[in-house]
């Protein structure tokens, strides 16, 4: 029998078609095809069912994937076990996490983990969607708000809270608001906005207050809104992490330093396997070690 042959056919399942398993693997997806159309010839039986839609899994082929994925996932197993008793963990890592999360709180985290561990290739997917593990081939993510998925294992991190800042010039033209209520009389960068009002939900001495701002600027990034700030365009409301980092250039003010949003958790998020690669262990016990500091510093800062 020719396991690879075995494996490809595997994969193809797990990932939900050719096209998919052939990203994971680095192959051409015809390698892929040929060798499952192989694998189908040598056992003389139909596994897949192929449409220009859909990839269903034939009776025959769901009896071989069972038994085969099972052998298959113990060879995995067995690789990594090896590969975790080598003193220098290899291979390729796959980490995903919004564009800003990513550059300012991920990169450096990875910048000193591949300075102590030169023989692992780190790859970042920065994107504000919620990326497919198993299709895409995450090893981690680090991902904010409540999770969908339970089978994946989620360990926290700290809060993703936010205050509001302003530009000494902006201040200059058009006052410093004294209450939460006094944000909709200014101009408000927004962030994600769908256009017309959008509703702050701030927390302060007196519990939560929410009002509805205007403005002429919304962005999808953080740090576009931080420029913005910095440019004295509006009344931003910017991550508290973000401080630290950038919050030390001329020209930004934090605006009501006794209101902040209550937050986003934030996770370290991994499948929920027996195992994991040494790799893959060691960047996520570094981020665990590194990033909870970072919010509460930030937090502090602001």
């Amino acid at each position: 029998m020719d396991l690879n042959r075995a494996e490809l056919f595997v994969r193809v399942v797990e990932a939900g078609s050719f096209t998919a398993a052939a990203r994971q693997l680095e192959l051409p997806k015809s390698s892929v095809s040929r060798g499952v159309a192989a694998l189908e010839k040598a056992l003389g039986v139909r596994l897949l069912q192929r449409t220009t839609r859909k990839l269903s899994l034939t009776d025959a082929g769901r009896v071989y994937f069972e038994t085969a994925a099972q052998a298959i996932n113990g060879l995995r197993e067995a690789e990594s076990t090896l590969s975790c008793m080598q003193e220098e963990p290899r291979g390729t890592l796959r980490i995903t996490a919004s564009l800003d999360v990513g550059v300012m709180l991920l990169a450096p985290v990875v910048a000193r983990f591949v300075s102590m561990y030169p023989g692992v290739r780190v790859d970042t997917v920065l994107t504000p969607r919620n990326v497919d593990f198993v299709q895409e081939g995450i090893d981690l993510a680090l991902r904010a708000g409540r999770l969908a998925d339970n089978t994946l294992v989620a360990r926290p991190i700290g809060l993703l809270r936010s205050g509001l800042f302003a530009a000494p010039g902006y201040i200059k033209g058009h006052g410093r608001p004294r209450s939460v209520a006094e944000l909709r009389d200014h101009r408000c960068l927004t962030f994600r906005a769908g256009g017309g009002a959008t509703r702050w939900e701030l927390i302060g001495p007196a519990g939560i207050e929410r009002v509805e701002v205007t403005g002429t600027i919304n962005a999808d990034g953080f740090e576009f809104l931080h420029e913005m700030v910095v440019r004295g365009l509006g009344v931003g409301l910017l991550p508290l992490y973000l401080c630290p980092k950038l919050g030390g250039r001329p020209g930004l003010t934090r605006l009501l330093r006794d209101y902040a949003t209550t937050g986003a958790p934030l996770h370290v998020v991994y499948p929920g396997a027996r195992f994991l690669p040494k790799r893959v262990t060691l960047l996520r016990d570094m981020l665990l070690e590194a990033l909870p500091s970072q919010l509460a510093d930030g937090a502090a800062a602001g």
